[in-house]
């Protein structure tokens, strides 16, 4: 047993009292769980004591007598908000101990002062006291330790006691303890759940509440500050990324050193073109000068409407040179999707190329301030190849990509050279990039990993293989450019990286040259992990995690072998980034408690692009660091005992599909903008193997025909944010306060995947197969899927088509579902391919049995990106 002192407390406690008011009970809630923190396990349990200081026990006298309750109402107040900080949860419940036994107290945190909180303690006291809840058991003569009530798992005793272990499922005892001289406050924990160290800051927890409680009753619970500066100072010190000195040049700088040194080396390749290092400087050289001779200015920002190829990678490094921001945007989205992103930033410029100009042509027509360049006409031009002297500022404004926007308007979070040479470095670190190796470049212009992925390898004397798409669309072709490309590293979303364990399953490679891969945008889980190092023992797994706003990736979880835990965390920040978790008052919660997570440090960009109101939503100034902004992401997570980032999920309307970050609310105003809609919304549906999917509800004057409304849709918004089901409400479900009742349709999705129509007439035997085999990826009764549905129309996604042709052993290539979604026809391709008999057929699934799904209507989706590989926006 530890035994030590705390800090005093001095406090002056004279207060009137207004009666106390009575609240309705609360009704049961979950256990309030209390953090895990501790590095090394144990069996058994062990106590600390902490003293209470004189002047503290003195308050709470006073303090009670001005309140008219008991010091035992105080310190159970003070308990609460304790678990309050602990749990992240507004009510809690914990089990308390007194003259009426052991009962459960809810208790709701939402009061405005601490007086109210009181007196809602002493209403569940007075309550206990007259219905005991463990009467029977004090009829019975037993000691009311010896098993614990269900619902909480901690418990509060204001008695003294004896020294009793604690019943089975309490993981917390804390009492506080009469003794000659002064009073203890004693916690007795299981040593599996919490370590010494742990158990004193939560004892030091209670005594800063109690503090707080008796100084002003009629301050706010919440706005007790617990953490206490020595452990401030290790959140802020000891959990953040180590301080590592970088080049202050810029990368493209960096690059030109490269050049020099090694000027006919390859540094880029795409299908058969290659270029060396000094053929992709002077192209990026000559561009440079362009957009100069067309009056660029520091900073200004460079839209880049191009395809994955060669001439993309040159235009990316030239904007850099020129000291200009590099924009991407995919040539396939919607005009009207374009036109906004190139107004909100400002650009001016817009470089393309021959085949990518026909949505950027149209989106241009309302903005003719806005100048078009081809690569070919700049290449014609006939600038000088040599190296540039611009120069560009480690503060300059490097880049600039767009994520989606709740309000229905793209966001671009600009981002700076330093965070993106530190992130780089940090990549090249952690993946293990070295002189020579080979990075895939696979991931959609429009996700910010796609610029690591180009131009990391430029750093050390690598290359960057850039993948064709048609190759990321089958995965056997995915893995043969990996093992013919020798790529060392490559980086996909969980969901293709499944694929790819499921085919390597089937059809072993060695891929000598393949070190590091690294998994980002998803939540990557455990048993993923483990299947991967079951085919792949040798290669390292890399859990990333990081937003467009942070300058990509902040996290790094480098693994050989699968976590012993159960879920696979986020890594310790980079270098020369810091990680905080707050509470809603931007405090630092306690060790090992929920909360959100901000970011601090080298990595935190600039805010979002002539959009002063959302970044001043979540962009502000580090209160811990000075000089440091800080972004809030919008994410929960919680620090594990090993310095480790622990991701919890959002509380805020983005949602996650196949990777890309998505705002509900850009969805919703783009279906509110469909002519007949009255009003929509769009939640989360989830089919078999928990793929997810977007389901529309909407309201009008009559339900619209399916092409109708997705062709409006898909005129609106990128291929991925386009619902793949639609459902008609004469009016859509409202909460008691008229708000849209998100809860009611969510339950409606997920109650039932996008329905297969019920077949009118019989299928033939391949159709039956193939039904089958979309059955098990879908996760859907294959009873339910007749001749004319389509793949897309119920719940399918790209990654899943990947599954699918995984599964047929590619009878039917990724192209063929993408192009043939409907049953019938990619049944006559199977046919036609003479391996139908390569389909297995796989085992029945739940969802088989499963009730009959409610109607949905069905449209095939087209998927431009079929892989996305961040959200960023994970």
């Amino acid at each position: 047993m530890t035994t030590t002192s705390a800090l005093t407390c001095r406090t002056v406690a004279n207060h009137s009292s207004d009666p106390a008011t009575s609240r309705p009970a609360l009704p049961p809630v979950a256990p309030t769980a209390i953090p895990r923190w501790t590095l090394e396990p144990q069996s058994g349990q062990e106590q600390i004591e902490v003293a209470v200081p004189k002047d503290l026990r003195t308050s709470v006298k006073l303090t009670a007598r001005a309140l008219h309750t008991t010091p035992g109402s105080l310190w159970l107040a003070a308990h609460a908000r304790v678990l309050q900080a602990l749990s992240g949860e507004t009510e809690i419940a914990t089990g308390c101990v007194d003259s009426a036994g052991t009962w459960r107290c809810n208790l709701d945190l939402g009061h405005p002062s601490w007086r109210g909180l009181v007196s809602a303690v002493q209403h569940r006291q007075v309550r206990a006291g007259s219905v005991p809840v463990d009467t029977e058991q004090a009829r019975r003569g037993e000691d009311r330790h010896e098993a614990a009530s269900p619902g909480y798992e901690v418990v509060f005793g204001a008695l003294d006691g004896d020294d009793a272990e604690l019943p089975e499922g309490i993981v917390l005892g804390v009492t506080l303890r009469t003794i000659a001289g002064g009073e203890v406050l004693r916690l007795r924990y299981r040593r599996d759940v919490l370590d010494d160290d742990a158990a004193l800051r939560i004892a030091g927890y209670h005594l800063a509440a109690l503090c707080h409680l008796v100084a002003d009753p009629e301050a706010e619970p919440a706005d007790a500050d617990l953490v206490d500066p020595d452990e401030r100072r290790f959140q802020l010190e000891q959990l953040a990324g180590p301080e590592r000195p970088r080049p202050r040049r810029r990368f493209h700088r960096l690059f030109e050193e490269r050049v020099r040194l090694h000027p006919e080396r390859i540094a880029a390749t795409q299908d058969t073109r290659e270029w060396t290092y000094a053929e992709l400087n002077a192209r990026a050289n000559r561009l440079a000068r362009a957009l100069l001779a067309h009056g660029l200015q520091a900073e200004d920002i460079v839209a880049v409407v191009a395809k994955r190829d060669l001439e993309w990678m040159a235009a990316v490094i030239g904007i850099l040179k020129a000291g200009g921001a590099y924009l991407p945007i995919e040539p396939h989205f919607p005009a009207d999707r374009i036109a906004r992103t190139l107004t909100r930033a400002g650009s001016r410029m817009a470089l393309t190329e021959e085949g990518s100009t026909a949505s950027l042509d149209e989106a241009l027509e309302g903005i003719p301030s806005v100048t078009r360049l081809l690569f070919e006409d700049i290449e014609a031009e006939g600038h000088a190849a040599d190296d540039l002297d611009v120069e560009v500022r480690p503060d300059q404004l490097a880049y600039v990509y767009f994520t989606s926007g709740s309000t229905g308007e793209p966001k671009g979070a600009m981002c700076e050279h330093d965070g993106m040479v530190n992130h780089l470095y940090a990549k090249i670190e952690d993946l293990g990039v070295r002189p020579g190796d080979v990075v895939a470049q696979s991931a959609p212009q429009c996700f910010d990993i796609s610029l690591w992925q180009l131009v990391s390898a430029l750093l050390v004397g690598g290359r960057t293989l850039i993948v064709e798409q048609d190759r990321i669309l089958d995965v056997e072709r995915f893995v043969d450019t990996v093992e013919r490309g020798t790529v060392a590293v490559f980086q996909v979303v969980p969901s293709y990286l499944d694929a790819v364990v499921a085919y390597l399953a089937g059809k072993p490679r060695t891929l000598p040259h393949l070190r590091c891969v690294s998994a980002t945008g998803e939540a990557l889980k455990r048993e993923l992990v483990r299947r991967w190092f079951d085919v792949m023992p040798n290669v390292k797994l890399v859990n990333a995690y990081g937003l467009t706003e942070t300058s990509d990736d902040t996290n790094h979880e480098v693994m050989s072998a699968a976590p012993t835990g159960g879920s696979v965390p986020l890594g310790p920040p980079i270098p020369n980034v810091r990680i905080h978790i707050l509470d809603e008052r931007q405090r630092l919660v306690p060790l090992g408690a929920p909360g959100e997570i901000a970011f601090s440090g080298v990595c935190v960009g600039r805010g979002y692009i002539n959009d002063p109101e959302r970044t001043a939503q979540a962009y502000s100034t580090d209160p811990y660091v000075d000089g440091a902004r800080l972004y809030r992401a919008g994410d929960y997570g919680r620090w594990s005992p090993d310095g480790k980032l622990e991701y919890l999920g959002r509380r805020d309307n983005q949602v996650k599909i196949s990777g890309f970050r998505i705002e509900i609310g850009d969805i919703e105003n783009a279906l509110l903008r469909v002519p007949g809609v009255r009003d929509g919304a769009v939640v989360v549906g989830e089919g078999g193997g928990q793929s997810k999917f977007l389901v529309a509800f909407y309201s009008g004057d009559r339900p619209l025909e399916v092409d109708e409304i997705h062709t409006e849709m898909a005129s609106r918004v990128p291929g991925y944010m386009v619902p793949s089901a639609y459902r008609w409400q004469e009016s859509l479900p409202l909460t008691s306060n008229g708000k849209i009742d998100r809860k009611v349709l969510t339950r409606m999705a997920r109650e039932a995947v996008p329905e297969a129509g019920t077949p009118t007439e019989s299928l033939t035997a391949t159709e039956q197969r193939l039904a089958e085999a979309w059955a098990s990826v879908l996760g859907i009764p294959a009873g339910r899927i007749g001749g004319q549905d389509s793949f897309f129309a119920l719940g399918g996604t790209s990654l899943s088509a990947v599954k699918l042709a995984v599964l047929l052993k590619r009878a039917v290539s990724i192209k063929d579902i993408m192009q043939t979604p409907v049953l019938a026809d990619l049944a006559i391709l199977l046919e036609a391919s003479s391996l139908e008999d390569a389909a297995e057929r796989p085992a029945p699934t739940p969802a088989e049995t499963a009730a009959e799904p409610a109607s949905m209507s069905r449209r095939p989706i087209s998927h431009s990106n079929p892989l996305p590989v961040k959200r960023k926006d994970l």
